[in-house]
């Protein structure tokens, strides 16, 4: 009987996975729209739902009915949720400014955390978040929907790993849409979302953060030697609070990085193209541009399906937790890298309020 156990193990480890207790989940607010993602994965059997943490009723029992989700689920604060459930890990999915307070309610009971991007509102924030994680020792990581587009992996083949299209030496980044009012987000998501204290900004907190990611990322953890940005306020009348446009310009020792942030698309984009010495690649979520040499033609190669374990962010969590995936530093979801993303949104925003470029320190 041992050795048909082991075998089945051995030839379907799928199966070894599917044995396991459900990754017990706890949720941190609702009133980010990307909490939709979490709340539609209760249904797939890897993970448990244990708590839900929002004052807002209404809200929740709104969310809780579409997903068929008990209401005995939810609290009407954090604290009373985590002594009750003791979840392994918790999901942050409320305004970015109450990143810090989850993590200082996560971090002594020695509760893992993720938050949706970006890491925190200020640096200040950031380093609060990371002293905690680093007491405590527990895992926070940033989710970014970009983290998981299959193209990814042909960026880490060609200029992360062997490098056949040679150094990086620029980057150019699109993400945003069209404006959060014009696309319809959730009143309870605007509220906060254009917000200049419970979103550190507008568009260039929630789109600027992705091109830092994704820059880190790339260049494995280099920093910037200047940041300069500019930021625009195109449409006023409906986000008189914060900018709606943001370009950030990164120099680097060799390369340079250029991020464009908006609220002003004609429609939503999320894209980026890294040129090096021998050839460019321009990819999205749908695959991959690439063109290797002048005298050969662009080829597109469509984005592969991630593997298990890397393919979604609840999954990623549950194995980083449990010690089946070892995130390194400057990792898209890696608290080093995003610590380096507030750092240069920071100097962006810096930047762009004193019309000067904003030299950073050499030393981390």
């Amino acid at each position: 009987m041992l050795r048909i156990l082991l075998l089945i193990l051995l030839t379907f480890p799928a199966f070894a996975q599917q044995t396991q207790k459900p990754f017990r989940i706890g949720v941190a607010g609702l009133t980010h729209g990307h909490v939709h993602w979490v709340l539609n994965r209760a249904k797939d059997g890897d993970l448990e739902i244990v708590g839900i943490a929002e004052s807002n009723r209404a809200l929740a029992e709104r969310l809780l009915a579409q997903y068929n989700l008990p209401l005995s689920l939810l609290y009407s604060s954090l604290d009373e949720m985590l002594d009750k459930t003791q979840p392994e890990a918790v999901t942050g999915f409320g305004n970015t400014f109450d990143h810090l307070k989850v993590v200082q309610a996560c971090a002594p009971r020695h509760i893992h955390v993720m938050v949706e991007k970006p890491l925190a509102v200020s640096l200040d924030h950031a380093k609060q978040i990371q002293s905690l994680a680093k007491r405590y020792g527990i895992h926070v990581l940033t989710n970014y929907e970009t983290t998981w587009y299959g193209s990814n992996l042909k960026i880490d083949e060609l200029f992360r790993v062997a490098k056949p299209l040679g150094a990086v030496r620029k980057v150019v980044v699109h993400d945003g849409h069209e404006g959060p009012k014009e696309i319809g987000v959730g009143a309870e998501f605007l509220e906060w979302l254009i917000d200049p204290v419970k979103n550190g900004g507008g568009a260039i907190m929630d789109f600027g953060c992705y091109g830092a990611n994704q820059i880190t990322w790339l260049l494995n953890g280099e920093r910037p030697v200047s940041v300069f940005a500019v930021t625009q306020q195109i449409k006023p009348h409906l986000y008189p609070k914060v900018d709606d446009e943001a370009t950030i310009v990164l120099t680097y020792a060799k390369s340079q990085g250029i991020i464009q942030a908006s609220w002003n698309w004609p429609f939503g984009r999320k894209d980026l193209e890294v040129y090096g010495e021998k050839g460019y690649l321009i990819a999205d979520r749908h695959g991959s541009k690439i063109k290797s040499a002048s005298n050969q033609p662009e080829e597109f190669i469509a984005a592969p399906a991630l593997v298990n374990l890397h393919h979604d962010p609840f999954a990623y969590l549950a194995a980083v937790v449990r010690g089946e995936v070892k995130i390194l530093p400057y990792d898209l979801s890696a608290l080093e890298n995003n610590l380096l993303v507030m750092e240069i949104l920071e100097a962006a925003k810096t930047s762009a309020k004193t019309g000067k470029v904003v030299l950073l320190s050499t030393k981390k």
